[in-house]
C-alpha cells in the first residue's frame, strides 16, 4: 500500500504510487526529484557540497602551485631514461615521464639546473658519438659503408668541438666530401655547413665565428676556409661570403675600434677622478675620432755617381812588326810597363791605370788574357760599359687606429649645501684631465669640465624594476592559488557550514524551550521504539513521544494518518 510523505508546511502529501507491470515509467526529471526530496538525501546535501568545493580547491591549487613543464629529453632509451630520473632524484630535482610519449620533464624553473647536473655526470648514453661509431664497423663492411662511417664521426668530432665554444649550447656539421679522382680536372674541393644554437640572449663574435670555419677547414683536408658556412638558429648567415668584408662590417670594425678607444680613456678619468671627488659625483663621457686609413708608401733612391758593372769593346792596331808574344799563353805578358809620362790635366786626360777595367790596352772581361797593346800602337778602339747606379728602397706603411680628434666633456656635481667649487679649482681638474687624456692641441682636441647639480633618481631608474625580479612569477603564482582556494572556503564552504549549523540550531531551539536538556556541544540522541517501552512515567513518555514526532515527522503522520483512518472504521 502506499503511504502519504509529510511537506515542510506540515501539510500531509499523496505518497508515490508503486509502478505497475505494464504501466511506462516514470520521468527521470521526476525521479531525480523525489531522491532529492528525500530527508536523507537533503541532510547530506551540504556535506556533499562542501566536498566539491574542497576538491575543486585543492584541484586549483594544485594546477596553479605546480609550475609549469618542460621537456627536457624525448625518445631516450629505457636504460638512459632510468639514469636520467635516479639522477635527478638523487639531486632533488623533481621529474615526470610521460606514460605515453616517453617524454621526460622537469619544471621550468629548474630545466638549466637539471641540464647542468646530467651535463656533470655524462648523461644521457643513448647514441655513440664522434670515433667510437668505428668500432661497431662489423667485419667485411664495403668501402662506401666505411667512408661514410668515417665521415659520420668526424661530423659528431666537430659538433662536440664547437660545442666547447661559449655561447654555443647545440652544434651539428655536415660534410660534403666528393670522391676522388685520377684526373685533376674533375676533383672537387671539400665543402661543409655548420648550424649552432646559441644560448638565450647570446651571440657570436666575429673572432669567433672564424675561429669556427679556421677549425673545420683544418680538420678535413683540402678544405678552405672560403667553403665553410656557419648559420645560426634563427637562419642567419654568420660566416661571410668568401671570407671577404662587406661595407657593414667595414663600419662594424670602425665602431667598435672607436668604442674600445674611447673605453679606455673613459677608464682612466674614472680612475682619476674617484679619489678626487667621490664615486658618482661626477659624469665623463669620451669622443673619439680615428684615422683608420691604411697608408702605406714606396720611395726608390739612386746614387748620383755610378759604380762600372762590365765593359766589353775592340781595338784595332798599325803597327810594322807584331810583337813576340811572351809569357805564360792566356795570361798578360810580364813585360815592363812604358815609361810614365806627366802630362797637365788641362792639355789631355790622364791616361787610366794599367790593369783596370775599361784602360786603353787592358781587354774586356770577356776577353781576358790577351796580349796588352800600348797606346802608341792603337789606331782605334771601342768600348760598351754599364755602370752599376746605387739604389735605395723605402717602404712606410702606417698603422691604422690613430687619434684624429678627441672631445671629452666632463660634468661634476656641486656640493649639496655647500660652497660651489671655485673657478681655480675647476682649472685644476681640467689640467688633470688634459694630462690624463694625452691632449694635443694640433689635433684640435676640445675638453670641457662644467660643474652643475646632478638631477634625484638618476641611479634609481638604472636600477631593473623590482617587478622583473625572478621570485615575482612564483610568488604570484602561489598567491593566486591562495586566492582561490580563501575564495572558496569563504564563499563556498562558509555560508553551508552556517546553513547546516542554523538548520541544528532551529531544530533544538523548541526542545530548548520545553524545558529539554539542552547543553551547547552535546547532541541529544535520536527516539527509538525501545525508549518509548521502557519509559517508566507519563511525563517521560510525553517527552519522548515529542522529541520522537520532532526527529521523524514522517512516520507521526502516518502514524496519525492511520489512527484517523482507524477512529473512522469504528465510528462507521
Amino acid at each position: 500500500m502506499a503511504t502519504n510523505a509529510l511537506s515542510p508546511a506540515g501539510e500531509i502529501l499523496p505518497a508515490a504510487e508503486p509502478a505497475l507491470p505494464g504501466k511506462a515509467p516514470r520521468n527521470p526529471m521526476a525521479m531525480a526529484q523525489d531522491f532529492l526530496a528525500q530527508p536523507a538525501v537533503r541532510k547530506s546535501i551540504p556535506a556533499v557540497t562542501a566536498l566539491l568545493l574542497a576538491a575543486v580547491a585543492a584541484l586549483a591549487w594544485a594546477m596553479l602551485s605546480t609550475p609549469p613543464q618542460k621537456v627536457l629529453f624525448s625518445g631516450l632509451p629505457d636504460a638512459d631514461k632510468g639514469a636520467v630520473a635516479e639522477a635527478l632524484s638523487k639531486g632533488n630535482i623533481a621529474n615526470r615521464i610521460d606514460a605515453a610519449t616517453g617524454t621526460l620533464t622537469v619544471a621550468e624553473d629548474d630545466y638549466y639546473r637539471a641540464r647542468m647536473l646530467l651535463a656533470a655526470q655524462d648523461l644521457p648514453k643513448a647514441a655513440p658519438g664522434g670515433y667510437a661509431i668505428l668500432d661497431q664497423l662489423p667485419m667485411g663492411v664495403s668501402r662506401a659503408v666505411e667512408g661514410e662511417r668515417l665521415r659520420q664521426a668526424r661530423e659528431t668530432e666537430l659538433a662536440r668541438s664547437i660545442q666547447e665554444i661559449e655561447s654555443v649550447t647545440d652544434a651539428r656539421v655536415h660534410l660534403a666530401m666528393p670522391e676522388s679522382s685520377v684526373f685533376v680536372r674533375d676533383n672537387a674541393a671539400p665543402s661543409a655547413s655548420v648550424i649552432v644554437r646559441l644560448a638565450a640572449g647570446r651571440s657570436l663574435g666575429d673572432a669567433q665565428v672564424r675561429s669556427i670555419v679556421n677549425l673545420v677547414a683544418s680538420s678535413v683536408p683540402g678544405m678552405k676556409p672560403e667553403a665553410v658556412t656557419i648559420v645560426d638558429g634563427t637562419g642567419q648567415l654568420l660566416s661571410k661570403p668568401g671570407g671577404g668584408v662587406d661595407a657593414a662590417t667595414a663600419g662594424d670594425q670602425r665602431i667598435d675600434m672607436e668604442r674600445r678607444v674611447e673605453g679606455k680613456y673613459r677608464t682612466q678619468l674614472v680612475q682619476l677622478l674617484t679619489p678626487l671627488v667621490g664615486a658618482g659625483n661626477f659624469s665623463a663621457e669620451v669622443q673619439a675620432e680615428l684615422n683608420l686609413d691604411e697608408t702605406q708608401a714606396t720611395r726608390e733612391t739612386y746614387d748620383k755617381d755610378g759604380v762600372l758593372r762590365a765593359e766589353q769593346g775592340n781595338w784595332t792596331g798599325n803597327q810594322a812588326e807584331p810583337a813576340v808574344p811572351q809569357g805564360i799563353p792566356g795570361a798578360l805578358s810580364n813585360t815592363a810597363p812604358p815609361a810614365s809620362e806627366v802630362k797637365s790635366a788641362e792639355k789631355a786626360p790622364q791616361p787610366p791605370v794599367v790593369g783596370t777595367p775599361g784602360a786603353p790596352g787592358v781587354a774586356a772581361p770577356a776577353q781576358a788574357g790577351a796580349v796588352r797593346m800600348p797606346d802608341n800602337l792603337k789606331q782605334s778602339d771601342q768600348y760598351a760599359r754599364s755602370y752599376e747606379l746605387g739604389k735605395e728602397v723605402s717602404v712606410t706603411r702606417a698603422t691604422p687606429g690613430t687619434v684624429r680628434r678627441l672631445s671629452v666633456a666632463v660634468v661634476l656635481r656641486e656640493p649639496e649645501g655647500g660652497k660651489p667649487r671655485s673657478a681655480q679649482e675647476i682649472r685644476q681638474i681640467d689640467s688633470l684631465v688634459r694630462a690624463a687624456v694625452g691632449f694635443d692641441a694640433a689635433r684640435n682636441d676640445q675638453i670641457t669640465v662644467l660643474s652643475r647639480k646632478f638631477a634625484t633618481g638618476g641611479a634609481d631608474a638604472d636600477a631593473a624594476p623590482w617587478y622583473e625580479a625572478g621570485w615575482v612569477p612564483v610568488v604570484a603564482r602561489n598567491l593566486t592559488a591562495l586566492v582561490i582556494a580563501l575564495l572558496v572556503l569563504l564563499f563556498g564552504v562558509r555560508p553551508l557550514v552556517k546553513a547546516v549549523l542554523k538548520k541544528k540550531d532551529a531544530g533544538t531551539a523548541p526542545f530548548a524551550a520545553e524545558g529539554a536538556p539542552a547543553i551547547a556541544g552535546i547532541t541529544r540522541e535520536p527516539v527509538s521504539i525501545e525508549m518509548l517501552d521502557s519509559a517508566r512515567s507519563y511525563d517521560d513518555k510525553v517527552n519522548l513521544v515529542r522529541d520522537f514526532t520532532r526527529d521523524n515527522p514522517a512516520r507521526a503522520a502516518l502514524a496519525v494518518r492511520d489512527m484517523i483512518q482507524t477512529d473512522a472504521k469504528a465510528g462507521a
